[in-house]
């Protein structure tokens, strides 16, 4: 399968529309987007744009009902009520509302997951280690990848809101051994990068972020990944 990711969003709602224009076009038959939807340098006091983004997210949805979700560290801090860089408590109120909005498009609650699997491609925000998995799953579940899965997917925000967990983890700056990194892909955000890449097993797709300037860090394209070989394509 052909799937489109929707990288870190970051308030930029026009993300959701050039994705639109590329779903229509036939380029993929699916979309997964790594969410990030709040927060940006100096937007704190934008709720209107926290709104439109989040808007526009929604009818995107609407649109693609078999879209998929990855929780990032930006959407659970107003789930958990963590303040980090760029958290807004003027829109701790929209954010989660509108979140809740999004859920209730769903066709299923697990569309939104910290982890989607689908064939060998894992699609998450930050990335997933062997460690971790040994560290947070009963190892009678490390030979089944879905159960892995599953098991990550109900883990509360105690354990989530650390830096080796996969919302927050940056495989991009270490050399730690990656889950099942020979059997699977991983698609992740999380980490500003110049273009979209592939090291080891894990492709790194953050490209829409921007310096506290506003100039953007990277290349503004949107990965299409094949789900059965891995490989992928990069689209303006």
């Amino acid at each position: 399968m052909q799937v489109l990711v929707i990288p870190d969003v970051h308030l930029k709602p026009e993300l959701f529309d050039r994705a639109d224009e590329l779903l229509n076009s036939g380029i993929a038959s699916k979309a997964v987007c790594l969410m990030d939807l709040p927060d940006d340098w100096k937007k704190e006091f934008d709720i209107d744009l926290y709104e439109k983004t989040f808007d526009r997210a929604i009818k995107f949805q609407k649109d693609h009902p078999d879209t998929l979700w990855c929780y990032g560290n930006h959407d659970l801090s107003y789930v958990w009520a963590y303040n980090e860089t760029g958290f807004s408590p003027y829109a701790i109120s929209t954010v989660n509302n509108k979140l809740n909005e999004l859920k209730r498009t769903l066709t299923s609650l697990d569309q939104i997951s910290y982890i989607h699997r689908i064939d060998n491609v894992l699609f998450l925000h930050g990335g997933l280690c062997e460690k971790f998995v040994k560290t947070h799953v009963d190892e009678r579940k490390w030979n089944d990848i879905d159960k892995v899965i599953r098991a990550i997917n109900k883990l509360d925000s105690e354990i989530l809101w650390t830096d080796i967990s996969p919302i927050w983890y940056r495989p991009q700056y270490t050399d730690d051994r990656m889950f099942e990194e020979f059997t699977l892909t991983q698609v992740v955000g999380h980490t500003p990068v110049p273009c979209v890449s592939k090291r080891n097993n894990v492709i790194s797709c953050d490209v829409f972020s921007t310096h506290r300037d506003g100039s953007p860090i990277g290349t503004c394209e949107f990965p299409v990944i094949d789900t059965v070989t891995g490989e992928f394509r990069s689209v303006k």
